[in-house]
């Protein structure tokens, strides 16, 4: 092996790795996953006091929708209060907002634009329930996701459970690009809840006990991206974070690849420097899974995806380099022998291999991720969609955050 191909031997057998590992853990959960299944169908002996926040800054468009989805799910009406907490917006949020009213459950809440932790430390203040969660203005929920994700609940050692999310409505080829993606979430959030590793309490509908508050803190600004910094500081705590696959939550997602880089940017710029943050996680047996293994896996990724994209970026340039400069030496060969299939030809290298074996095992994982995410193994364009584009933007964002982050550059919200 030539010494410059040693970090793609590396990163394909930390693929292969993953993709094995999660398999594994799979099929060794089913049976309790059918279990969960059966479990959420049957009646909750006791319903707990829930308060949701809403926090919203500018989005007129989506909120009266949000707070329809809340106001709609099934759970007893006296035990659910929805709080909207306008952050300063400045188009016509806050009159919206006003339609919800004369509803007894709402309360409405105007303050000075902050940032989205501090209109959710403002709501905090205001709790009062047995448990608390936070929807996205841009995000809603199945009639029945409070349902099951309360029911997790009835063991007194889970502090938080997460929901499934899916993209709502998907139209564009980024949109369906987001639903195969969103789909691998469901997938590999529930493998790491059975594992205890999971980094990232998603911003809809991802749902606490007070208490992890009233003992931790509330939000913190955590470089935009607060979701995934609570669940780490709840992890470095010993705090048990579960996932309820079957709570179903729907956002809207960026349509063009503009705004996906926009938001994917901030994302990973969050990640990189909440790793940091808590860099004495990694390789540490207390910390279980996510020190050991997740965490150090997650950020191996970045690197890999901007490793191997480059390469591959620069063997093409290459590759047209040298056929400009034999046409200009020896002109164009039009000349074509035809074509006869030989097995000589078929590349048996270690790489081509593992590389084919590495695809075959994200096929397998998006389709079984789609039959938990869907009740069903379906094919469709997204799909094609996915394998032609998603691995030759996602280094995009995943670079241009690497060197903010090296660089000390900013990564603002909008």
């Amino acid at each position: 092996m030539e010494l410059q191909n040693y970090p793609l031997y590396v990163f394909l057998f930390l693929s292969l790795y993953f993709e094995v590992f999660l398999l594994i853990t799979y099929f060794e959960k089913r049976v309790d996953l059918k279990e969960e299944n059966l479990r959420s169908k049957r009646a909750i002996r006791k319903y707990p006091t829930v308060t949701i926040m809403v926090p919203c800054w500018n989005e007129e468009k989506t909120l009266s929708k949000t707070i329809h989805s809340l106001l709609n799910l099934n759970y007893p009406k006296d035990k659910l209060k929805i709080m909207i907490i306008d952050d300063g917006s400045t188009d016509n949020t806050w009159s919206v907002a006003q339609k919800f009213a004369g509803k007894k459950q709402v309360e409405l809440y105007h303050k000075e634009n902050g940032g989205k932790y501090t209109a959710l430390n403002f709501g905090l203040s205001k709790v009062t329930s047995d448990l608390v969660g936070c929807l996205d203005a841009d995000s809603y929920v199945d009639k029945d996701a409070l349902k099951n994700i309360v029911i997790y609940f009835e063991d007194k050692e889970t502090m938080a459970v997460t929901p499934s999310v899916k993209v709502w409505k998907p139209k564009t080829i980024i949109q369906l690009i987001q639903k195969v993606e969103y789909g691998w979430g469901i997938f590999v959030r529930k493998l790491l809840s059975y594992i205890g590793a999971m980094y990232v309490t998603p911003g809809p509908f991802s749902i606490f006990r007070r208490e992890v508050f009233e003992n931790l803190g509330g939000y913190r600004h955590a470089h935009q991206t607060e979701d995934m910094e609570l669940a780490v500081r709840m992890q470095s705590n010993h705090y048990k974070i579960v996932n309820s696959h079957n709570a179903v939550v729907y956002t809207v997602a960026p349509s063009t690849f503009w705004k996906l880089y926009k938001q994917r940017l901030r994302w990973t710029n969050g990640f990189i420097h909440n790793v940091v943050d808590y860099k004495h996680l990694f390789f540490k047996k207390e910390y279980g899974n996510l020190g050991v293994f997740i965490l150090p896996m997650a950020t191996l990724s970045i690197l890999s995806a901007i490793y191997v994209l480059s390469v591959t970026v620069i063997s093409i340039v290459t590759k047209i380099i040298n056929e400009i400069i034999k046409i200009r030496t020896v002109g164009l060969d039009f000349h074509f022998d035809g074509f006869s299939f030989d097995w000589f030809y078929i590349n048996t290298q270690v790489m081509a291999i593992g590389s084919l074996v590495a695809l075959l095992g994200t096929i397998i994982i998006i389709l079984l991720s789609r039959k938990m995410a869907e009740g069903k193994v379906r094919f469709g364009l997204d799909l094609v969609y996915f394998f032609a584009l998603y691995a030759l933007i996602a280094p995009i964002w995943m670079a241009k955050a690497l060197y903010n982050s090296l660089f000390a550059v900013k990564t603002t919200w909008r």
